[in-house]
């Protein structure tokens, strides 16, 4: 078996030479990391988070490091979803027509979420929806559309129905007491998987001016702190679901995709190891073999029957 068989993964609308998906809000839309290596060396990209309208984002500073990892209020800066279809997405199809792109979906409402759907599908380009759920609720107090199992459910089949097809993946926030009501509810609403966990919300103060470091206060953390916790509740999730689990936090290494493998993940993504590496993705994903070697693993679709 070669090393190309022994790292494909195929899951709901994706055909992955290897695990290891560029995720969202670290690689902007391709084309900002397109010059330091091949993107075809990756499974997947997500493109950042889309929304209906071009956002500018939150005050900066919106970005700071911590002992722990990385925090960011972004505020979904994005250029909307208008300019990803006719500029975005097409720059994807002319230079990497074999990669497999994921579209983040964001929006304020379940009809913004919809109308998001409909317009980065309708026209092709796009292998999965990615739905970014950790959006406040404008209409319903502001609360996170994806901390409330039936509201949840409620906007996953919206999106499903307005999809054109596309296969939806529900990226699940960890900011909730239990996770797998959530995921029960994303289930229920036609997921055809799930992506464990988003960031965590933290803080970090700066002691000379005794104020937050970010401008927005708080911020989403990412890093090596949030690894033992998503494997936590992707072994969770797992147990009581069989749809296909995209891991994501803080992975940094090969050894790292083999745990969240082990945990019940099919495929991982890997965001804020890029940040101090430029090449954390492609080395991670060329250490894989040797790294399946040094513990016996002959291909990582084997870890996908691990149960513990």
């Amino acid at each position: 078996m070669n090393d190309e068989q022994r790292l494909a993964v195929e899951l709901p609308g994706l055909s992955l030479k290897n695990p290891v998906i560029a995720a969202s809000g670290t690689c902007g839309y391709g084309q900002e990391i397109a010059g330091n290596y091949d993107l075809n060396r990756l499974g997947s990209l997500v493109m950042k988070s889309t929304t209906l309208h071009p956002r500018s984002g939150n005050p900066r500073p919106r970005v700071c490091h911590t002992s722990a990892g990385w925090l960011n209020a972004n505020g979904l800066q994005n250029v909307g979803v208008q300019r990803v279809v006719d500029e975005k997405i097409p720059w994807l199809q002319v230079n990497y027509p074999k990669l497999p792109v994921i579209a983040s979906v964001a929006g304020f409402s379940n009809d913004e979420y919809v109308e998001v759907t409909d317009k980065l599908t309708v026209g092709g380009g796009v292998n999965a929806l990615e739905l970014n759920v950790s959006c406040p609720n404008v209409k319903h107090g502001g609360l996170a559309m994806g901390t409330d199992p039936d509201t949840l459910e409620q906007l996953v089949k919206q999106v499903v129905a307005a999809a054109h097809g596309v296969p939806v993946y529900v990226k699940l926030t960890p900011n909730v007491t239990n996770i797998v009501p959530l995921a029960q509810a994303a289930e229920r609403g036609g997921a055809n998987g799930l992506v464990m966990i988003n960031t965590l919300t933290g803080l970090s103060i700066n002691l000379k001016t005794r104020r937050p470091v970010l401008a927005n206060v708080t911020g989403g953390l990412s890093g090596p702190a949030l690894k033992p916790m998503a494997l936590r509740m992707i072994h969770q999730v797992r147990s009581i679901s069989k749809i296909p689990i995209i891991g994501v936090g803080g992975i940094e290494s090969a050894e790292d995709v083999l745990e969240f493998m082990m945990a019940g993940a099919n495929a991982v993504e890997v965001g804020a190891a890029s940040f101090h590496d430029t090449l954390a993705l492609p080395k991670i994903a060329a250490e894989l073999p040797m790294t399946m070697d040094k513990y016996g693993i002959e291909k990582l679709t084997d870890l996908w029957e691990v149960k513990f």
